[in-house]
């Protein structure tokens, strides 16, 4: 008997992604927006549809026509601008996968935060689109707190409220920031972590636990795995992370969830049904052995998704972001120097003379990284820090001169213009 190879559909992942499937024995269709598009991914794909995804009608009916003509078995996607377009489409299609409603809970944190308080899973208080005076009143109620995007990533639109006294300041960069639906919540305190998971028919297999690192700031500058818990640590944010993800109704596929370990216990920030970006995903399969991107197609291919893969620890890897003051880069040194620390795995710098670096305002804002693989955490992250600072991205102030400098304030959608990318496709194509 001969068993039909799987049939994905994988939407707005990139090459080093889609590549991943061939060992997993399935074949590809391919959907893309026509300004995303790279034709280097032309050999990984049976078949190559070029659309706007968050155009939702229309990815609708390309899909629906596929399917028609040879059916889809799934639908794989990494990419956070299409986890409501795949969910929807899955429920479209009728196939297994995750759903619109499971898609949308963890896309909305408004309705992830509900949904959480509402099951007591570490309840947070927060308040959606206040007004100038109700956010004065929610921080004067409960401190500190944190004002962002009710969707999007990369902690783009994330700002801090220290006291009573900013909020007069943070309110006016909101809407001098055009930052829309919004959502304001009491500052959690504690180590920040995510985790990274797992699911197959609903049973969720935690793979690892990454600690993060700040700076004390919104944007995220480096990862290390494993994260230094004790077992009563490790067991309290399984079960909460594993409560989430069944109330969510996840049934497959990998999982991000950022959590921070409060004095009051572990509390959930957000959650994807996606694996984690910034290389984490790099770092668990160098510590575990588990590439959850490609798990994600065996779902559906050759060999059970984690199989021979998940063991203990082995060692430790850690990831540090290089950053850069706002300007014009004028010169990039120090690059041979990181690369000859030991344990160095990768250095790669994004921006060179003549380019333009922005404010730190979302994870693309940063100018590269280095990961480095070591024998235990604490190890990896000195030696990638080491690294890092061995690299100087020198640059000097923008003038109106600088070819391709950007003189106009910024704003959500100014930001995310040069991705071709809206944080609610519903929205917009009901707005259209």
């Amino acid at each position: 008997m001969i068993v039909p190879r799987g049939r994905v559909l994988v939407i707005g992942d990139s090459i080093r992604l889609v590549s991943k499937a061939k060992s997993a024995g399935v074949d590809v269709v391919y959907m893309q927006k026509p300004s995303q598009f790279d034709p280097a991914l032309i050999p990984y794909c049976r078949q190559l549809v070029l659309v706007d995804y968050q155009h939702v009608p229309s990815a609708v009916a390309m899909a629906t026509a596929l399917h028609r003509i040879a059916p889809i078995t799934r639908i794989v996607t990494q990419t956070e601008a299409a986890q409501l377009v795949a969910g929807h489409l899955t429920d479209v299609l009728g196939i297994p996968g995750t759903s619109e409603r499971c898609a949308r809970l963890l896309h909305d944190k408004s309705a992830m935060r509900a949904l959480l308080n509402e099951k007591g899973i570490g309840a947070v208080p927060y308040a959606v689109n206040p007004t100038q005076e109700q956010l004065r009143a929610f921080v004067a109620a409960h401190g500190a707190s944190i004002v962002k995007p009710t969707k999007g990533s990369g902690s783009l639109g994330v700002r801090r409220i220290e006291s009573v006294e900013n909020v007069d300041e943070v309110w006016a960069w909101c809407q001098s920031f055009e930052l829309g639906e919004f959502q304001v919540e009491k500052l959690l305190v504690g180590p920040e972590l995510s985790v990274e998971a797992f699911s197959e028919s609903g049973r969720h297999t935690i793979i690892a636990v990454t600690a993060k690192d700040t700076g004390g700031g919104t944007v995220e500058l480096g990862h290390v795995i494993p994260a230094p818990l004790t077992e009563e640590q490790f067991d309290r944010i399984r079960e909460v992370t594993v409560r989430l993800l069944d109330a969510v109704g996840l049934e497959d596929g990998p999982s991000h969830t950022e959590i921070i370990l409060t004095a009051e216990g572990p509390r959930i920030v957000e959650s994807h049904t996606r694996r984690g970006g910034d290389r984490i995903n790099d770092l668990v399969r160098m510590v575990y052995g588990v590439d959850m991107e490609e798990a994600a197609y065996r779902l559906v291919g050759e060999g059970a998704p984690l199989d021979g893969h998940l063991h203990p620890a082995r060692g430790a890897a850690a990831i540090r972001f290089l950053t850069a003051a706002p300007g014009v880069v004028t010169s990039v040194t120090g690059v041979d120097k990181a690369q000859a620390v030991d344990g160095v795995v990768e250095v790669s710098v994004s921006v060179e003379a003549g380019s333009v670096v922005p404010e730190l305002r979302w994870s693309d804002d940063r100018c590269g990284h280095v990961i480095v693989h070591a024998d235990d955490a604490d190890t990896a992250a000195r030696l990638a820090r080491t690294a890092a600072d061995h690299v100087s991205i020198s640059t000097e102030p923008v003038t109106d001169d600088c070819s391709g400098a950007h003189t106009a304030p910024d704003t959500l959608s100014s930001v995310l213009r040069p991705y071709d990318e809206v944080f609610d496709p519903f929205h917009e194509t009901t707005a259209s």
